[in-house]
């Protein structure tokens, strides 16, 4: 198979991801293409199927230009592309039973909001602190990277700074405005996020993004980073607020977890855990939808205006803003009480998962059985929806 004939076949099947809405696209071989509509995986029945050769040759399309290594050494390559209609996707390239096979994940076309997303308008005050470690938690697919995006867009429109990001791959493309933003990606312009994060300490960076932390050299360099004067956003794969400190400090030896606990413990402003749930609330329909294509979630067609309505996916998530007391209990291991905290602290911006999901289903936007499936503990969750709806009725 030609190039032409391996970029062909992939706009096809990416212009056939934008028609259809779907998150992902997957490519297995002598297997029709799948794709992930609504959280659903299905086959497109009505394609053929596509050939180990095929596969070959859009991958080898796809990573024209990487370093190969990864795939040769360990049977997997990350890379990300700009579709013919503009669209941005991630991809991973992987050899399974001796042959290739694809996966790509279609992005947000735009910069979201923090609103937006369901978070507090009052966490972009995390753009203007000179220094410290931002993480934001969640699993895979939970829209971390599109949170972040909300942010550095935020700094690039406000701050005169200087903003690297080490990323595996670029997902979110910053064009320089008011900051100077030089994105670098893992497998092009740097062997790893490591050794990039040592380097951008001497590249004058304001603001520094690593796309994830996951090695101790990695999480140590970025605690120095924050250290010495630099504002510093990360991921970490954590459910909760408080999972995501313990993995920090699990990382390092146990001679050095006391040490790290108290360099956290002066050096983390934020940790935000977040969940993606489908919105299947009475009120589903209503405010923006997560992942609207259009920001709207208007029809645009006499064809999709006939569709059943598609469903959209809302953001559930805890916030831990670390105060002075909270970086006492960190300093002091004592996680078991960062919880109590975060539910007395909604004067300083602080939610506990089940506030949100108590919030959320209030309004309409998510059923009784998926927020108590959320819930890390349904009985604390049902509380708060008593108290919230008696407030609403104006009850003491």
């Amino acid at each position: 198979m030609s190039e032409d004939d391996a970029a062909g076949l992939l706009g096809d099947l990416l212009a056939e991801c934008v028609r259809r809405d779907a998150s992902d696209l997957h490519l297995a071989p002598d297997l029709p293409p799948y794709l992930r509509v609504e959280g659903v995986l299905e086959p497109l029945s009505e394609r053929p199927r596509v050939s180990p050769t095929e596969i070959e040759a859009v991958a080898a399309w796809m990573t024209r230009g990487l370093d190969q290594t990864p795939l040769h050494a360990t049977g997997s390559l990350d890379g990300a592309l700009t579709g013919a209609s503009g669209a941005r996707y991630r991809f991973n390239v992987f050899r399974r039973q001796g042959q290739l096979a694809i996966s790509i994940r279609q992005l947000e076309d735009r910069f979201r909001t923090l609103p937006e997303l369901g978070l507090s308008e009052s966490l972009y005050r995390m753009c203007d602190l000179p220094d410290g470690l931002i993480v934001v938690a969640g699993p895979t697919g939970a829209g971390k990277s599109t949170t972040l995006a909300a942010f550095l867009d935020r700094i690039n429109q406000t701050r005169r700074c200087h903003m690297i990001t080490i990323e595996d791959p670029i997902e979110y493309i910053h064009t320089s405005k008011t900051a100077l933003v030089n994105q670098r990606q893992v497998g092009t312009d740097t062997c790893g996020f490591y050794e990039a994060l040592v380097a951008s300490l001497r590249e004058d960076p304001d603001v520094i993004l690593v796309g994830e932390i996951r090695d101790l050299n990695t999480i140590r360099t970025a605690i120095v980073a924050a250290e010495t004067g630099h504002l510093v956003f990360t991921t970490v794969h954590a459910g909760d607020c408080v999972g995501t400190i313990e993995r920090l400090v699990a990382v390092f030896p146990a001679d050095e977890q006391d040490g790290i606990r108290r360099q956290l413990a002066l050096v983390l402003r934020t940790v935000i855990a977040q969940h993606l749930l489908v919105a299947d609330g009475p009120a589903a329909g209503r405010g923006v939808p997560f992942f609207s294509k259009d920001g709207r979630g208007e029809k645009t067609s006499a064809a999709e205006s006939a569709a059943p309505p598609r469903r959209t996916r809302v953001v559930t998530s805890e916030v831990l803003i670390v105060t002075p007391a909270v970086a006492n209990l960190i300093a002091s291991a004592k996680a078991n009480q960062i919880y109590s905290a975060m539910e007395a602290g909604g004067a300083a911006g602080m939610q506990t998962l089940e506030q949100d999901l108590a919030r959320l289903w209030v309004a309409g936007r998510i059923s009784e059985t998926s927020a108590v499936a959320m819930a890390k503990n349904p009985n604390v969750l049902r509380d708060r929806v008593a108290r919230m709806r008696g407030a609403g009725r104006g009850e003491r």
